[in-house]
């Protein structure tokens, strides 16, 4: 073996290994999710971790998010958060930090390769317990961090995710190693590029700290009138200084933020309370029902009647997967 083969084969031996480690996990974890969801929906076999799986390609679907790490094992799908897009695979997982209103898709999915995925949700005491004792105390970076974004998912990372699922599979175990394993995906998420984003869910001080503040105002004062001055003012912060730390952590102007999670709050109500779309309106603090009827179309491309007539027609079909919403 020449000099130059030599080199080349302790250079490349590690990569190699590693690659075929990815190579297996991947595997694994897609015959273990496919084994515990092998028709198409939303399970929760363990408490916080959900599992996924869609035979077909979706339409975009309105949500909001939630604090979760998310893992796809087969299949692809976009997320768009304000003019923000963020496509993810088997070879990236997706991080989501806090409650913003998106758009999502599942845009690669068959009934022979579905769509196939997990999700750990984030909670906010377990991520400070691991922070503190990992001796994280702080962000490394002073910016704004977005509050969703994507990565390469690594071996160490993959393995982790792996030795979760087979918790399904030995369900004495699970309340004794779910926690461990869900800490130790944590303290590498911290290790990671997304490190400072986690911290966005442990709420740091500083400005980040200050918009989950005003995130939270907006979900719990729904249908009140948007007074940026009044939140500028309750979190000590210039206007100018809260509209341009808000849209750059959520990628929103406030008064768009509003008004998406007024909508799929109208939305839910129509479908879950039977509410016409004047009354839904009114409740999410419009006194206006045609312009209620105006945004609403804007937003989910048909006016509120057709469009909780379509989603029921999806309900009583079984079809409503093709309106898959969330990270």
């Amino acid at each position: 073996m020449g000099r130059e083969d030599a080199m080349h084969s302790v250079n490349s031996g590690p990569v190699a290994a590693d690659a075929q480690r990815v190579q297996a996990y991947r595997a694994e974890l897609l015959e273990r999710i496919g084994r515990a969801l092998p028709k198409d929906g939303s399970v929760e076999p363990l408490e916080g971790i959900r599992l996924n799986r869609v035979s077909s390609p979706t339409e975009l679907a309105h949500g909001v998010s939630s604090p979760a790490f998310c893992v796809i094992a087969q299949g692809s799908k976009e997320v768009f958060v304000g003019d923000d897009r963020y496509h993810y695979d088997p070879m990236h997982y997706l991080l989501a930090t806090a409650e913003l209103p998106i758009v999502s898709h599942i845009t690669e999915a068959s009934p022979n390769r579905p769509y196939l995925s997990l999700s750990v949700k984030l909670e906010p005491t377990i991520v400070s317990s691991v922070m503190v004792s990992a001796s994280r105390l702080a962000a490394r970076s002073h910016g704004n961090v977005r509050a969703m974004n994507v990565s390469r998912l690594d071996a160490d990372l993959l393995d982790a995710v792996v030795r979760l699922t087979r918790l399904l599979e030995t369900p004495t175990d699970a309340p004794y190693l779910e926690r461990l394993i869900t800490r130790e995906i944590i303290y590498r998420l911290l290790r990671s590029e997304q490190g400072d984003r986690l911290c966005y869910i442990a709420i740091q001080a500083g400005q980040t700290h200050q918009i989950a503040r005003a995130i939270d105002f907006l979900h719990t004062e729904l249908d009140q009138p948007l007074r940026i001055d009044d939140i500028a003012q309750k979190l000590s912060m210039s206007v100018s200084s809260f509209y341009h730390h808000f849209k750059a952590i959520t990628a929103m102007s406030p008064l768009q933020f509003q008004k998406q999670l007024r909508l799929q709050e109208a939305r839910r109500l129509m479908l879950a309370e039977n509410l016409d779309a004047a009354s839904a309106g009114y409740r999410v603090g419009y006194n206006d029902a045609s312009h209620f009827s105006r945004d609403y179309k804007n937003l989910f491309g048909l006016p509120p009647r057709s469009d909780v007539k379509r989603l029921r027609k999806s309900i009583t079909t079984g079809s409503l997967g093709k309106y898959h919403a969330g990270p």
